[in-house]
């Protein structure tokens, strides 16, 4: 006789479907879903946080057999973030983009005391210094958790600063009071976020990790290094063209002054030029013959800066440099210095 097949529906719980359906609908009505770890955070603790997002994002706490069906029923791309999904798992339905998202969750983290049996997140110290404690039987509980401890002053104060656990270490019963009562909080309580969908791409944690600082230090050097580009290779653009046209007149001015073109904008400044190589010829002259120049030159001549000897091995200061290019002569005696060398 052949075996009866018989063929058993599996029942699912209406409270099971309502919270897969609530979690489709929620998929569909935000744009970013995050996945975050909620394991070690108590309840009322989490129960604040999910006040402090109010508005914000909608924090939805379910099983994770719940979300793996719901999330299998959702567009393939959303699916992605299923492998996310282990440990104590909540969803996180917003509309900010994950960037922001993450800042808001770190900011929102908090310190909180280790439980007994937790395991250390990082090196616990105990740095020394007074407590508020007064004598009594918490000497001896101090010194039993490797605490250097004793009593001055009328206070209880830790001798020496000591690390009493490694990261990775398990902190047993008797510390872990010990660390309470020193208010001393090792543990960072906040929502773990493992990884954001948007609009089609998943951003992991690392990936949202970014020193606000060191973004806008590189910025600004990209684009002095552009500003700077641009000027260098005369690339005409809406933030450079002044500098451009200030550089193009500055160097057409020099062009000029070293051509010795006749223009009005620098005629004074040639005439200065005219002027200076004048002395200095005259001088060079009137060295060799007294009589090759003429009265007024000599006057003029006589007048003007004596030269300042410079000392030796050593370059002319600074001083003296500049009170030169103050003191060159002035427009008004260009023509007569002129006037006295060819006529």
């Amino acid at each position: 006789m052949a075996s009866e097949v018989r063929h058993h529906s599996i029942h699912i719980p209406q409270w099971k479907k309502d919270e897969i359906e609530d979690i489709k609908r929620l998929i569909g009505a935000y744009s970013s879903i995050g996945v975050v770890g909620v394991h070690g955070i108590p309840s009322s603790q989490l129960q604040l946080m999910r006040k402090n997002l109010r508005g914000m994002a909608n924090v939805k706490m379910s099983r994770n057999n719940l979300i793996f069906h719901a999330l299998d029923q959702s567009p393939d791309q959303v699916k992605q973030i299923s492998k996310y999904v282990e440990d104590q798992t909540a969803l996180l339905f917003t509309n900010e983009n994950p960037f922001k998202l993450y800042k808001i969750l770190e900011k929102g983290r908090t310190a909180a005391p280790i439980k007994p049996g937790g395991i250390a997140p990082k090196d616990i110290v105990v740095q020394k210094g007074p407590t508020s404690f007064p004598p009594g039987p918490i000497v001896g509980e101090l010194q039993g958790s490797g605490i250097p401890a004793g009593i001055e002053g009328g206070k209880v104060v830790i001798r020496e600063t000591k690390t009493v656990a490694r990261k990775g270490d398990v902190v047993d019963a008797k510390l872990a009071s010990i660390l309470s009562r020193l208010e001393i909080h090792p543990v960072d309580l906040g929502l773990d976020l493992r990884a954001v969908y948007e609009n089609g791409t998943i951003y992991e944690s690392k990936m949202l990790l970014i020193d606000e600082t060191q973004y806008i230090g590189n910025i600004t050097r990209a684009v002095q290094k552009a500003f700077n580009l641009s000027i260098n290779t005369a690339y005409p653009a809406k933030a450079t063209i002044s500098t451009l046209l200030a550089k193009a007149a500055s160097e057409s001015r020099n062009l000029a002054i070293n051509a010795e073109i006749i223009m009005p904008d620098i005629m004074d400044v040639l005439l200065a030029k005219a002027n200076a190589q004048m002395l200095t010829i005259a001088k060079i002259a009137s060295q060799k013959d007294t009589n090759a120049i003429g009265e007024k030159l000599k006057e003029k001549l006589a007048a003007s800066p004596k030269e300042e000897k410079k000392p030796e091995a050593a370059a002319a200061p600074k001083e003296v440099k500049e009170e030169k290019k103050k003191e060159e002569p002035k427009e008004s005696d260009i023509a007569s210095g002129l006037g006295s060398l060819f006529g």
